[in-house]
């Protein structure tokens, strides 16, 4: 064998196994395709051609200068935001109880709040109706002991029932990153802090609050991209006259059959949810690269 068949035979061996293993990303592409990007391109399709197949921008504009759509952009946007603040406050207090008040049972909790994270969301509204509603166990008590006519309670059927209810179950998005950081938090700072006579508060503001900060962006930036696009707590509790995009998306192709109307509001809700994507992603890897820079 010449020098050049030695050396042209190794590299030929080389491309073929690098060709092969490049072959590997089709299986994953096309599942890509057939469950994502076919869908999503269908949908685009509808939002643009409607039902005359004539791609233009009509139906965006007609969509979007609704009342209708302005209404369900609004709410989706108020309830998320609420929602998220509500999470982050619940979430930093009872995360600094668990973590630096020594109580039985703080493990676990701690344990207790992975599980929680598991279950459907709609659980959590179908307790608060058989709770708060109006034949629910608080009113019914109260209508029976006061001997009133109508439920005293009403806020569950209002936006605030809604944002009420998707605090209790996003909460813990913000309590596990939160509780994972206070565990590699150096004590031995709170110690000395204490020592010295700072107060619980400045130690909060000043050595606590700084080293979770990372993990309340992120959590934060989570819960407001899962609670724009909760759909069951919303339905499921019926609140009058909160219509957000995803519910709006679901009467709009169920109820009414208007296909194009959903597509154009489903590809604006889609637009939103990856901008709020990319925010997070943009936050874990800011915060991560640093950490790493640190490091």
């Amino acid at each position: 064998m010449s020098t050049e068949a030695a050396i042209v035979l190794p590299a030929l061996g080389r491309a073929s196994g690098v060709g092969l293993r490049n072959l590997w990303i089709a299986p994953p592409l096309l599942i890509l395709v057939a469950l994502f990007f076919y869908p999503f391109a269908l949908i685009v399709m509808q939002a643009l051609g409607g039902n005359q197949h004539v791609f233009s921008l009509a139906n965006f504009e007609r969509v979007l200068h609704t009342r209708q759509f302005a209404s369900g952009i609004y709410n989706t946007i108020q309830i998320a935001v609420s929602a998220s603040i509500g999470c982050l406050l619940l979430g930093f207090i009872f995360s600094l109880v668990i973590a630096f008040v020594p109580f039985p049972g703080a493990r676990f909790i701690g344990r207790l709040i992975d599980t929680f994270i598991s279950l459907p969301t709609f659980l959590v509204a179908l307790a608060f109706t058989f709770v708060y509603g109006s034949a629910g166990l608080i009113n019914q008590s109260l209508m029976q002991t006061l001997h009133l006519q109508f439920p005293p309670l009403d806020f569950l059927y209002t936006r605030w029932g809604v944002v009420l209810s998707e605090v209790t179950v996003y909460t813990p998005f913000i309590m596990r990153p939160l509780l994972a950081c206070f565990s590699q938090l150096d004590i031995a700072q709170i110690e000395v802090a204490s020592s010295l006579g700072a107060r619980p508060w400045r130690i909060i503001r000043q050595i606590i609050l700084p080293a979770a900060l990372p993990s309340l962006l992120a959590g934060g930036s989570l819960c407001l991209l899962l609670t724009v696009n909760e759909f069951g707590i919303v339905l499921f509790i019926g609140a009058k006259d909160v219509i957000t995009l995803p519910l709006l998306i679901y009467n709009k192709a169920i109820q009414e059959f208007d296909y194009t109307t959903a597509c154009v509001i489903a590809v604006v809700n889609i637009a939103l949810s990856l901008g709020l994507y990319v925010c997070y992603r943009a936050i874990v890897s800011f915060f991560g690269g640093r950490r790493a820079a640190l490091g």
